[in-house]
C-alpha cells in the first residue's frame, strides 16, 4: 500500500533538501553545492564575484555594482606548451571545497596531460572591501612553456573599461588595441581599470612569492573580449620579437620560458575603486577638471612602455627618444608615486646602457634595428644614434630630467649616484665649442650634410644650434643648484659661468655671432659653420626656449616675439603652436617636409607646448591659460592620439602618437598652479588669473598630502601637521616640530617656526619685503621664531601684537625670539 504524504510535508521536505545544497558560509560569502558555484559579495555590495567548479574551476562573474563584467570565458589560469593549451577551465570532477569562516579554498584544481601536469589551490578571503585570491600552483616537472594564464581576466568587450592605469605609472588604452591580438606587454602585475562614464573601476593588486618575477600582457582576443593575463615565472621574461613591448595581431609578446618542478604561489587583491573620488583633480576654476584627469591618465602616461623606460613616442610604437627633457615634468602632473619610482629608474638604466665612455648619451631606444647609424645599434639594451643624425639635445635632456627628478624625490643619494654621469654629459658639450665663443657646436657643420642635430630631426640645423643651446642653458642652471645641494660649490660656480658666458653670447645680434634677429625680430635657429644664418621663419620651440628657459630676459624682444606669434596664431584661427610659422628653404630639410606646411616644415606639434605655456605665463596669463582649454578641448576630441595636427585642416595626422603631446597641460601644474617642489620642500610659485580663483585640489608629495588652496596672491597649503598661508610664492616643510617657510621658495630667506609639542602650526605670512616682515600664529603653542637672510649685525623693531623691542642679527644673519602664544599673535620686523 502506498503511503500518501501530505502537500505541507512535501514542500517541507523540498526546502530541507534545498538547504542541504546550498549554504551560506556568512552573510557575505554562499555556497551552492547543487550548482557547485560560490559567491562571495564584499559587504558594501560594490563587488561581487561567481565561482564555478561544476566542470572545470573559473571565475564566471565579476560583478561591479551588480553588473558582470566578464565574457563567457570568465577568469581561469593555466599553460601553453608548443602542441598544447590547458586550463583550470577543463573538465576537472574532483575539486574539493573547503569553508570557513571569512573565506572559502578550492583543491584539486589538477589539468595538464603526460607531458606536464598542474596542480592548483585557489585560496579566496573577503578582507573589508577587498577579495584577496591566492593562486597555488605546484608543476610536477621541469619544461618549456609558451604561455601561461596566472590567472587570465576575460572582459566582455573593450568598451568595459577605457583602460587601465597600470603599477608602474603607465596605462593600457583599450582603444589602441585596435586589431585581433594587438598585445602588450610590461613586466608587472597590478592594475585599476576604469570606466569614464560611471566612474567604476576595479584594482588588481598583484604580488608573487619568494624571488619569482610578474608580467602582464593586455590584448584583444579574436572573441573581441579585452584580456588582462599574469605570467608568474623564476625569472623576468623576455620579449618575443626583439624588444618589442607591443605587438599587432600576435597574442604573444613574450618568449618561450622554462619552468621548475617546484610550487608557485601568487596573491591578488580585488577592490571597487570610486574612479572619480580616487583620481579627482580637485575643483579646478576654470578649467575642465574631467579632461585634465582623462588626459594625464591616458595621454599623460602613454609614454611609460616598461618599467626602466619612460618616454616619447610611446608603447605602441616601441620607441622612446632620450633628447626629450620633459618626462619628469610629466611625473609632476601626474602625481603617481608608480610613476616616479619608474622615472627614477628609467634614469638609472640611462646612465648605465645609454651613455658611452665619453659622456655621449645615446639618442633613442627603440624595439628593433632599422633607425640607427649603422653599428650603434645595440641589440641588448636597444639604445642607438639616430640615422637622422647626431641629436645633441639627448646631453641636456638627461640632465634636465634627471635635475628634475631629483626636485620631486628629493632623494640625495639617487642625485649623488648621477653626479658623474651628469657631468660627464654637460662636459662632452662643453668641449665642443672649438671656437671658444661660449655657444656649443654641434657634430654635422652644415645642411649640405643633410643630417639633424635636434629633436626636429628632419630639419638640417647644425653647427652652432639655437634649440639645443637655449636647453644647455637649462641644463647647466639645473645642474648648478645640484653640484650646490651635493656640497660641490666649485662646481656650482664652474657651471653657473659657463651658463653665464653662453647667456651672453646667444643674446648677440646675428652680425656678431649670436642668434638675435632684429630685422625678423626673432631669434634665429643655426648658424652654418661658414657663418650662414638658417631657421628665421619664426621657429616656436626655438624662440619659446629662449624665453621659458630664461637666457632671454628682455621684456622688448620678449614681447616682439611673443605678439608676434599670438598675431599669427589668429590670423590662421589655428588651436595650437606649429614648428614654424613660415616655410625653411628647400635646402634645410628632407624631402618629406615639402611643400609647405607639412610635417616638421609647419604642422602643429603640440609636444613642444610647455614651453610657450611657460613663455607666456609672465606676459599674459590668459593666452596661456587659452592653449591650456583649447588643448583640453582637442583631447575631448580625440584623445591627442596622433604625431602631430594638419596646419591646413587641423586634424590629426601621424599614427606614431608622441606621449609629449600632452606637456601644455603638465605646463599647467608647473607654470599656472605653480606647483614647484624642492629636494627638501614642497613649493608653490602660482601664476593664476582671476578666471581660476578659488582652485582647490589635494597634491601628494613624498607620501605627504598636500591640501591647496589658490587665488590671486592668496595661496594656501595645508598638511595634517601645518598649514601656511602667503599672498606671494613660498616653500614649506615640517620636520619634527620645525616648520621651515621659504620665501619665494628660495632658500635664502627663511623663517623658522620651532613649537614645544607636535601639533598642528598654523601661521599667515602678512608681508616679506626689503622694508619688513610680518607672519600671524593662529595655533596655540609654545614657540621659537627664526628668521634668516638678515644683514649680520643689524638692529631692528620686532613687534609682537603691538609691543616693541630690538632684536640684533647674529653674524650668520638670523635673529630669533621665543614667545608662549595661547591665542592668534602677530609679528612685526621693521628696519631700522
Amino acid at each position: 500500500m502506498t503511503k500518501k504524504i501530505l502537500p505541507g510535508l512535501f514542500i517541507l521536505l523540498l526546502l530541507l533538501q534545498q538547504v542541504s545544497f546550498s549554504s551560506a558560509i556568512n552573510k557575505n560569502i554562499s555556497h551552492n553545492r547543487s550548482t557547485k558555484t560560490i559567491t562571495i559579495t564584499t559587504p558594501d555590495k560594490s563587488l561581487a564575484i561567481v565561482i564555478d567548479y561544476s566542470s572545470g574551476c573559473i571565475i564566471k562573474q565579476l560583478n561591479i555594482k551588480g553588473n558582470n563584467t566578464l565574457s563567457p570565458s570568465g577568469i581561469y589560469s593555466g599553460v601553453q606548451t608548443k602542441s598544447a593549451t590547458f586550463s583550470s577551465g577543463d573538465h576537472i570532477n574532483n575539486v574539493q571545497v573547503i569553508e570557513t569562516i571569512n573565506g572559502v579554498t578550492l583543491k584539486g584544481i589538477n589539468y595538464g596531460d603526460s607531458t606536464i601536469g598542474i596542480k592548483e589551490t585557489w585560496g579566496f578571503k573577503l578582507d573589508g572591501n577587498k577579495i584577496t585570491w591566492d593562486i597555488t600552483r605546484a608543476y610536477n616537472q621541469d619544461d618549456q612553456l609558451e604561455d601561461i594564464s596566472f590567472p587570465k581576466w576575460n572582459f566582455a568587450d573593450l568598451s568595459v573599461w577605457k583602460g587601465g592605469i597600470i603599477d608602474n605609472g603607465g596605462m593600457v588604452w583599450c582603444k589602441y588595441l585596435k586589431q585581433v591580438n594587438d598585445t602588450y606587454g610590461v613586466h608587472t602585475g597590478g592594475v585599476t581599470f576604469w570606466n569614464a562614464k560611471s566612474g567604476n573601476a576595479l584594482s588588481i593588486n598583484a604580488k608573487t612569492d619568494d624571488d619569482n618575477a610578474i608580467a602582464t600582457k593586455y590584448s584583444h582576443s579574436p572573441k573581441n573580449e579585452f584580456t588582462c593575463t599574469q605570467l608568474v615565472t623564476s625569472t623576468p621574461l623576455q620579449q618575443r620579437y626583439n624588444l618589442s613591448r607591443f605587438v599587432g595581431r600576435r597574442a604573444n609578446v613574450f618568449a618561450p620560458f622554462e619552468v621548475k618542478k617546484e610550487t608557485v604561489t601568487a596573491h591578488f587583491v580585488l577592490q571597487y575603486v570610486n574612479y572619480f573620488v580616487k583620481y579627482s583633480r580637485g575643483k579646478l576654476t576654470g578649467i575642465d577638471a574631467d579632461a585634465v584627469r582623462e588626459l594625464l591618465n591616458t595621454t599623460g602616461r602613454y609614454g611609460v612602455v616598461d618599467n626602466n623606460i619612460i618616454g616619447a613616442n610611446g608603447w605602441t610604437s616601441n620607441w622612446k627618444c632620450l633628447h626629450e627633457p620633459f618626462f619628469a615634468q610629466i611625473g609632476l602632473a601626474v602625481d603617481d608615486q608608480n610613476y616616479t619610482r619608474n622615472m627614477s629608474s628609467t634614469l638609472n638604466q640611462e646612465r648605465d646602457q645609454a651613455m658611452l665612455p665619453d659622456g655621449r648619451v645615446l639618442s633613442r631606444w627603440h624595439n628593433v634595428p632599422g633607425d640607427e647609424i649603422p653599428g650603434t645599434y645595440n641589440a641588448k639594451t636597444g639604445y642607438y644614434e639616430t640615422v637622422w643624425g647626431y641629436t645633441v639635445d639627448s646631453q641636456t635632456g638627461y640632465v634636465i630630467n634627471a635635475s628634475e627628478q631629483f626636485d620631486i624625490t628629493g632623494d640625495v643619494a639617487w642625485l649623488r649616484s648621477h653626479q658623474i654621469s651628469c657631468e660627464k654629459a654637460l662636459d662632452w658639450l662643453i668641449k665642443r665649442d672649438a671656437n671658444n665663443n661660449g655657444i656649443f657646436e654641434m657634430v654635422n657643420n652644415n645642411i649640405a650634410e643633410h643630417k639633424a642635430s635636434d629633436w626636429i630631426d628632419v630639419v638640417y640645423a647644425s653647427y652652432e644650434n639655437a634649440f639645443v643651446n637655449a636647453q644647455m642653458y637649462e641644463a647647466l642652471n639645473h645642474w648648478a643648484d645640484c653640484e650646490k645641494i651635493m656640497g660641490n660649490q666649485p662646481k656650482a660656480a664652474y657651471y653657473s659661468a659657463i651658463a653665464l658666458r653662453l647667456k651672453t653670447a646667444f643674446n648677440k645680434p646675428i652680425e656678431k655671432g649670436g642668434f638675435w634677429s632684429a630685422a625678423k625680430k626673432q631669434y634665429v635657429y643655426w648658424r652654418d659653420k661658414d657663418g650662414s644664418i638658417h631657421g628665421d621663419n619664426l621657429v616656436t620651440p626655438v624662440n619659446f626656449a629662449a624665453i621659458a628657459f630664461g637666457i632671454c630676459d628682455d621684456p622688448k624682444r620678449i614681447a616682439l616675439i611673443l605678439d608676434q606669434i599670438e598675431q599669427r596664431v589668429k590670423a590662421e584661427n589655428l588651436f595650437h603652436w606649429p614648428l614654424c610659422f613660415d616655410s625653411f628653404k628647400r635646402e634645410e630639410v628632407q624631402g618629406g617636409n615639402w611643400p609647405f606646411p607639412r610635417y616638421e616644415n609647419g604642422d602643429i606639434f603640440p609636444t613642444w607646448g610647455y614651453l610657450g605655456i611657460r613663455a607666456y605665463v609672465g606676459y599674459d596669463k590668459s593666452i596661456a591659460l587659452k592653449y591650456i582649454n583649447n588643448i583640453l578641448e582637442q583631447y575631448k576630441k580625440d584623445g591627442l592620439s596622433s604625431q602631430r595636427y594638419s596646419r591646413v585642416t587641423q586634424l590629426g595626422q601621424g599614427d606614431d602618437i608622441l606621449a609629449g603631446i600632452c606637456t601644455t597641460i603638465t605646463a599647467l601644474y608647473r607654470d599656472i598652479y605653480g606647483i614647484r617642489p624642492k629636494w627638501n620642500r614642497m613649493g608653490l610659485e602660482p601664476n593664476l588669473s582671476s578666471s581660476l580663483n578659488g582652485t582647490e585640489f589635494n597634491y601628494t608629495l613624498r607620501d605627504t598630502v598636500y591640501q591647496l588652496k589658490l587665488s590671486v596672491n592668496d595661496y594656501v597649503m595645508r598638511t595634517n601637521t601645518f598649514s601656511v598661508k602667503s599672498n606671494e610664492a613660498f616653500g614649506a616643510s615640517r620636520a619634527g616640530n620645525k616648520l621651515t617657510y621659504y620665501h619665494h621658495n628660495q632658500d635664502s630667506n627663511l623663517l623658522q617656526v620651532n613649537a614645544a609639542s607636535n601639533k598642528l602650526i598654523d601661521t599667515d605670512i602678512n608681508e616679506w619685503d626689503e622694508k619688513q616682515i610680518s607672519w600671524t600664529i593662529t595655533s596655540p603653542n609654545k614657540y621659537q621664531f627664526t628668521v634668516t637672510g638678515l644683514q649680520p649685525g643689524s638692529v631692528h623693531q620686532l613687534w609682537v601684537n603691538n609691543k616693541a623691542q630690538s632684536v640684533k642679527v647674529k653674524a650668520d644673519g638670523s635673529c630669533s625670539v621665543s614667545k608662549v602664544c595661547s591665542s592668534i599673535t602677530k609679528f612685526l620686523i621693521k628696519w631700522k
